[in-house]
């Protein structure tokens, strides 16, 4: 099965919680009045697109429909289309130079963080890069353990030290070793502890000055992991890491198990990270960098949008 089909059905449980119901609203009335735009703006917040992404989303087809003069609903659901093209844009991949490429990997314990590193090295490996992995996250052994095990399986080099660590010190051996190898990507497992905020900007600031010190001129992304199943609190999450780092683009990860995928509408919309990667499975090919013209038209495969 082909990634798009696979998009498809782990889009199952959005579609049917999100245009399913917007389909039936379509074609059961033939006119575009007050009450259609209210019953649409509900069925909106149902599919966890957000309260902010929901209004704007509604506002702006009302405002196309009468620009336009349409009136019938078959044209308002090609504009309804056109508009979640727009929000959703075309995807970003990640930034490489003539040199190295540092990813920083965030996120809360249970995302999926150190499973999502794992398959994005195990992709990057297949692009024909030569990839490094560092287990900075020494605050739980298990995620060490979990990221050596991704490096065994990928057969990756690992740089690691033991539970309680500093994460920039491993960041120094990380550094050293990639120069060493010619690595052409460090991918830095880090803490993601909301818990306290200042001691996340602190050590997240203490890793970059060890990267800025040690590598140079690399190319620099922050990545980071959401669980889409958590909906708003995703949204909730992005923010506060927002406050603690400059992120560069996100990670969306168990779309499949989830009926709350318009989560991606509102995170675009909100807050104008691209989101780089998208999960759909749990096998180590169900990691794949997000296309946005491939992510609307799943929603809409099959439908009469």
């Amino acid at each position: 099965m082909g990634f798009f089909e696979k998009l498809k059905s782990g889009l199952k449980k959005t579609k049917d919680a999100l245009l399913k119901p917007v389909d039936l609203l379509f074609s059961s009335t033939d006119r575009v009045d007050d009450d259609f735009f209210e019953e649409l703006f509900d069925l909106l917040i149902m599919a966890d697109v957000g309260g902010d992404t929901s209004e704007y989303i509604t506002e702006t087809l009302r405002q196309r429909l009468k620009e336009k003069k349409i009136k019938e609903t078959a044209g308002a659901r090609e504009e309804f289309r056109e508009i979640l093209r727009e929000l959703v844009g075309e995807g970003e991949p990640l930034a490489f130079g003539d040199g190295m490429t540092v990813l920083l990997v965030i996120g809360v314990n249970g995302v999926g963080k150190t499973t999502s590193i794992g398959k994005i090295a195990h992709t990057l490996k297949e692009q024909g890069k030569k990839v490094l992995l560092c287990a900075a996250d020494t605050f739980r052994a298990a995620a060490i353990e979990q990221l050596e095990v991704w490096a065994q399986r990928s057969d990756l080099p690992l740089i690691r030290q033991k539970e309680g660590a500093d994460p920039a010190a491993v960041v120094f051996d990380a550094a050293g070793a990639a120069r060493k190898q010619g690595a052409d990507v460090l991918i830095v497992d880090t803490a993601g502890r909301l818990h306290n905020k200042k001691n996340l900007i602190d050590e997240l600031a203490k890793i970059n000055r060890v990267i800025d010190r040690e590598l140079p001129g690399a190319v620099r992304e922050t990545l980071l992991v959401l669980d889409a199943s958590t909906g708003q609190n995703a949204l909730v999450q992005a923010r506060e890491f927002g406050r603690a780092a400059k992120i560069t683009g996100l990670v969306l990860t168990k779309l499949d198990g989830t009926a709350k995928g318009g989560i991606v509408l509102a995170i675009r919309r909100e807050l104008g990270i691209p989101v780089k990667f998208i999960g759909v499975g749990e096998g180590i090919d169900d990691l794949q960098p997000f296309d946005g013209k491939e992510f609307v038209d799943a929603f809409f495969e099959g439908s009469e949008a």
